[in-house]
């Protein structure tokens, strides 16, 4: 395993790293005040646009997509040092290169599984950064963690689906710009458990689509990433050629859909460790308790040590993880995806919870932005699968190798 950065990584980076110097950490507080100045909290800004522009005109576009006829072509192992960089501003960054969940990971499932037609009325503008788009997969009123619980249904009637059922955390759903929803749901509930459900394509706009709020993160609405809406679905009737690969294939691209995803969400939480440990260093080399630096105290300096430790160690298995998937496939990773979605997040919360520990009063507040990063790190030990449902199938794969026949 050689993890050195080849020469388009490293031309990249530093594009990149300028990029986010020279236009992004200033866009920050600009985004904050015309977010606060809008009526509607989940408002389109003037300054994403204008970031966004900034980043198609210097290249830095589609990163996330290998596949090189709509993306930049670029390996996992390519793309993970990137991501960890826009990690450093979750809330803006990865927009601006048009690399923001949930929209990447629906490009994939359209790039991959979709028909010419879905591809060219729905791919495409995503590419452009024209629209977003929402992944609703999560119910209210069922254990979401096992997916083979999802409710709602797509009912075949001649030759539209009609699909009824409540989501929440419909990541996406709240952009204005927001156009299509990818819909999780049951074509036949009779079927084989990992069978019954499908994908479909509803554009927003289709009657009986019901937006009823938009859900909070820890009392953030989490406008960068396109909030994440509670949406109600009754009688909704779509052509039947909306449907994503076909009846019965929802599970297994769920599981395409979240693998990638999940690779590239620890990407980004290395990220916003860094820019954590870089907020404490310089907060307590610069402020003074009981007549001395905050850094010259011994507990202060033990948090920064293991700080260094665990990113270092949680990047070394996502960097591996990345790998494998390059060479192995995303199922010959599964362990290593797995120990990642586990790992990653409880390493930043517990970096994170030392720079706000550091900051004072000031690490709670709006000043900085360790609040909201931590508020997005404890949520990603919910997405794409909590904890315990990841520890649960990691053990007993462990198990395996010891358990008779």
């Amino acid at each position: 395993m050689d993890f050195a950065y080849d020469a388009r990584t490293e031309e990249l980076r530093g594009r990149l790293l300028t990029f986010m110097d020279e236009v992004i950490y200033p866009a920050e507080p600009v985004l904050e005040e015309q977010l606060a100045a809008a009526a509607d909290p989940w408002a389109r800004t003037p300054v994403v646009e204008q970031v966004k522009a900034e980043a198609r005109a210097r290249g830095l576009w589609n990163l996330f997509l290998p596949d090189a006829e709509h993306g930049a072509g670029l390996t996992n192992l390519q793309y993970a040092p990137l991501a960890e960089i826009t990690g450093r501003s979750p809330h803006l960054a990865p927009e601006a290169v048009n690399c923001a969940a949930p929209d990447t990971g629906n490009m994939e499932v359209l790039a991959q599984f979709g028909t010419e037609e879905q591809k060219e009325r729905w791919l495409r503008p995503l590419l452009d950064g024209e629209i977003r788009s929402a992944f609703c997969m999560t119910e209210p009123d069922v254990a979401s963690s096992d997916a083979t619980n999802i409710a709602t249904r797509i009912e075949r009637d001649g030759d539209s689906y009609v699909i009824n059922g409540t989501k929440w955390w419909s990541s996406g759903a709240m952009a204005p710009n927001c156009a299509v929803f990818i819909v999780m749901g049951k074509t036949d509930p009779e079927a084989e458990r990992h069978r019954q459900q499908a994908m479909i394509l509803v554009p927003r706009d289709t009657p009986g689509v019901h937006v009823k709020r938009g859900m909070h993160v820890f009392g953030y609405t989490d406008a960068g990433h396109g909030g994440h809406a509670e949406i109600e679905f009754r009688d909704v009737r779509v052509p039947a050629e909306n449907l994503v690969a076909g009846e019965g294939e929802g599970f297994a691209i769920a599981q395409a859909r979240l693998g990638p995803g999940r690779i590239h969400h620890c990407m980004r939480l290395i990220g916003m460790a860094e820019r954590a440990l870089e907020l404490m260093c310089r907060r307590v080399t610069e402020r003074v308790a009981f007549g001395r630096p905050i850094a010259t105290q011994g507990v202060v300096q033990e948090w920064i040590a293991e700080s260094r430790v665990r990113i270092e160690q949680a990047r070394l298995l996502v960097l591996k993880t990345a790998w494998l998937m390059d060479t192995v496939g995303n199922r010959g990773a599964h362990t290593e995806i797995q120990a990642i979605k586990i790992g990653t997040p409880s390493m930043v919360e517990w970096v994170l919870d030392k720079a706000i520990q550091a900051h004072g009063a000031g690490g709670v507040s709006q000043d900085f932005p360790l609040a909201q990063l931590w508020a997005s790190a404890r949520t990603l030990r919910l997405a794409d699968g909590p904890d315990e449902v990841h520890r649960r199938s990691l053990a007993r794969r462990e198990l395996k190798r010891y358990l008779p026949g």
